[in-house]
């Protein structure tokens, strides 16, 4: 593959102190908990779907005999999982059993994922107490344990039990950050919006550095439920992201982090750079159409103006990680709003959704993409989309040159750069936008 694009973005003068990802973790569907082995499948097209899991209550033929109702569309055997999301050491983080129990898998997953990324970056997690760092995680309700308005044994233990309520707070108490702590709820937007907010927070010296990501963890088949009835989820077990033949999405599971900071601590510190910062923004679809619409000229406008704040030449951008949701409502309007920014520029991007390999994970989706886009820029290489040899004929591919990522491909640099984007669109009408820069890898290591 050519080199996408020869202008070099003042973004990238050697005089900036960057905000830099210098460290991450991830857990995905199929056994993935490592950026290694996570970008193992990614390269190899692996599809990471399993059938739902037998082991946490859910009323599953109930589920998949809700097409028998009128109104209501086939709901599949599958879905993105997390192999792991009941297993949990509490007295490694110094929770009590009781508690544990009573503790939002999402927050026991946030804990451990953020561990590993200390650790992926070098930094010892059990000798930050006091540390001016924040943390900044995605999460949306996932209906996890029993009410907390009726008497039961974990009754005490709830309130704080709540995934949405403590994620951020827990991370930051088990460690002992003093810096600003939120845990951040913009449906599918809330991963970059993490970033963004976390990457804001360092850049005006609320904190020295910063954990940013989102977990998603699903207590209840909630979800697919709810897409069922609205007619918008896979009805073949199969996450089809900008797909002719797609159906509607697939949810799935997942967590990702990454540790935020200045380029020149990571520098002074001997931390890895996996890729600099060089714009983010959110915005919101506003009034007109129904909530759960996306909307064309909205995400147009946020990649505009994060365009605008990287000061990048769109032209260089090479890997366009989308949102890529499958639904007939979500991938045209994208695709669309795509075309006429970056597919305009003078390269040709390619673009691609983790979706196809592990589904839709929700609050979390924007930090699987996000993670993929850094180690596809750390490995020089882009893989595939799966599903992408039939593309959708919702849009006029010919007007611009944005094309599917089909195949593993080599990805040259611009001057030593890579440079990516990501995308994520929420069901509230929240929308986010990540620009970044990833220098080509000076030695090669184990993640």
């Amino acid at each position: 593959m050519s080199s996408r694009g020869s202008a070099v973005p003042s973004a990238t003068a050697h005089d900036v102190d960057h905000i830099v990802i210098s460290g991450m973790a991830i857990e995905a569907p199929g056994g993935v908990d490592s950026p290694g082995s996570f970008w193992s499948a990614l390269a190899a097209s692996e599809e990471l779907i399993g059938p739902f899991p037998r082991d946490r209550g859910w009323p599953v033929e109930d589920l998949l005999s809700v097409s028998d109702l009128e109104g209501w569309s086939h709901v599949s055997d599958a879905g993105g999982f997390l192999d792991n999301a009941a297993e949990f050491d509490p007295a490694f983080f110094g929770i009590g059993h009781r508690e544990a129990i009573a503790t939002d898998p999402q927050q026991r997953v946030a804990l451990r994922v953020a561990w590993r990324a200390l650790e992926n970056s070098g930094i010892n997690p059990g000798a930050l107490a006091g540390e001016d760092a924040g943390c900044f995680i995605g999460c949306s309700p996932m209906e996890y344990g029993p009410l907390a308005s009726e008497v039961n044994e974990y009754t005490g233990v709830r309130t704080i039990g709540y995934g949405l309520l403590s994620v951020a707070g827990r991370v930051s108490h088990c460690l002992g950050l003093t810096g600003p702590s939120m845990t951040v709820d913009a449906a599918c937007a809330s991963s970059l919006t993490a970033v963004h907010l976390a990457a804001a927070a360092v850049r005006d010296g609320d904190c020295a550095w910063a954990l940013a990501g989102a977990v998603c963890v699903m207590g209840s088949p909630m979800a697919f439920y709810e897409f069922s009835k609205h007619n918008a989820l896979s009805t073949d077990g199969h996450c089809r992201s900008y797909a002719e033949d797609a159906t509607g999405t697939l949810w799935g599971e997942g967590a990702g982090i990454v540790i935020v900071e200045r380029e020149s601590r990571a520098r002074r510190l001997g931390h890895r750079i996996y890729g600099r910062i060089l714009g983010s923004h959110h915005n919101h679809n506003g009034k007109g159409k129904p909530i759960l619409v996306p909307r064309t000229d909205a995400q147009e406008r946020l990649i505009r103006r994060t365009i605008e704040k990287s000061g990048i030449d769109p032209a260089v951008v090479g890997l366009i990680e989308g949102h890529g949701t499958a639904t007939r409502a979500g991938d045209p309007v994208e695709l669309v709003a795509l075309q006429n920014t970056y597919g305009m520029a003078g390269s040709e991007p390619l673009l691609g959704s983790v979706k196809s390999n592990a589904g839709h994970a929700q609050a979390a989706a924007g930090m699987l993409g996000l993670v993929k886009l850094l180690l596809a820029g750390r490995n020089g290489t882009i893989p595939p989309t799966l599903f992408a040899d039939n593309p959708t004929t919702r849009v006029d591919w010919e007007r611009s040159s944005l094309r599917l990522a089909k195949e593993l491909e080599p990805w040259e640099p611009t001057n030593g750069v890579r440079y990516g984007a990501v995308s994520s669109f929420g069901a509230g009408g929240s929308n986010a936008h990540a620009i970044i820069a990833m220098p080509v890898c000076e030695e090669n290591d184990d993640f």
